[in-house]
């Protein structure tokens, strides 16, 4: 009788440990998404603005066309990017496709403001240096939400692979989540200015 209580007790504790092994990796993946989420606010932010960043720039640099095609161009890409992500935050492809397209607009923006510094009369203009310091203020809240959602990933990604979550975390479909980096390929590329 007394070994049947033992052996039950054990096995009740058995079951709670690994039920808050099990809840603990579920409050870990929502954080985590939680993060991507302040992200996708910022990154919504930071699209807002582009449209009239261009509208502004448009008047000033009209023999920059493809320039403004361009930031127009990697803006929608962005936005369709960032709209897969949010819907499966930390899906590798999606985080893969969301940091390609960041990098485009971050590096088509480059080329907008080095061909804005050249207009003297757009750098004057206010509301030109309003959305800049907009943009700019954008993306460092971006930066801090990215480093957060990151921080989240990898502390989802740790209890998700250690032993015994492991065992737990596969069993029960918990997949590895990806990290949000940024490679800036393209602001390593020389501007290119046209006045065709």
């Amino acid at each position: 009788m007394i070994v049947g209580i033992v052996l039950l007790v054990v096995i009740v504790i058995l079951i709670a440990w690994l039920v808050g092994i099990y809840n603990r990796l579920v409050s870990l993946r929502n954080r985590f998404k939680n993060a991507f989420a302040q992200i996708d606010v910022q990154l919504k932010r930071r699209y807002d603005l582009i449209p009239n960043l261009v509208e502004t720039a448009k008047g000033y640099i009209k023999h920059e066309r493809g320039t403004l095609e361009a930031v127009t161009q990697a803006r929608n890409l962005a936005v369709t990017a960032v709209g897969k992500a949010s819907a499966n935050p930390g899906d590798p492809e999606a985080m893969k496709g969301l940091s390609s397209a960041e990098a485009q607009l971050t590096g088509a923006l480059g080329r907008l403001i080095a061909v804005a510094e050249a207009y003297p009369d757009l750098k004057a203009n206010q509301t030109m240096s309003q959305l800049m310091e907009e943009l700019t203020s954008t993306e460092n809240k971006v930066a801090f939400s990215r480093q957060a959602y990151n921080d989240a990933v990898m502390t989802y990604n740790t209890a998700r692979e250690v032993f015994p979550n492991s065992i737990i975390a596969s069993s029960a479909g918990f997949k590895e989540a990806q990290l949000f980096v940024i490679e800036r390929s393209e602001e390593r590329e020389a501007v290119k200015v046209s006045f065709s």
